[in-house]
């Protein structure tokens, strides 16, 4: 029953990413563009838990924590970018 449940979240994680992808390249502003990669970064942090449970190992979840970090880092250095407009 769990792996079902795992197999379920990962496939959701997944169409996340898919349906992110599609607003990042069809964006029409670069707002919608930043979001949609903020929301790809946080569906890829889940997606590296999930890998994290499967395999029992857990550095993974060292990797998807810096991963997190970077992200939120890197949609802040844009939004500042953004909002100056330099």
């Amino acid at each position: 029953m769990v792996n079902i449940l795992i197999i379920i979240a990962i496939s959701i994680t997944l169409l996340s990413i898919a349906v992110s992808m599609l607003r990042f390249i069809l964006g029409p502003s670069p707002v919608d563009r930043v979001i949609a990669f903020d929301v790809m970064s946080v569906s890829s942090i889940a997606l590296i838990a999930f890998i994290s449970v499967v395999s029992k190992r857990v550095i993974y979840m060292d990797v998807a924590l810096v991963y997190g970090i970077l992200g939120f880092l890197g949609v802040i250095v844009v939004a500042r970018y953004l909002e100056k407009g330099m």
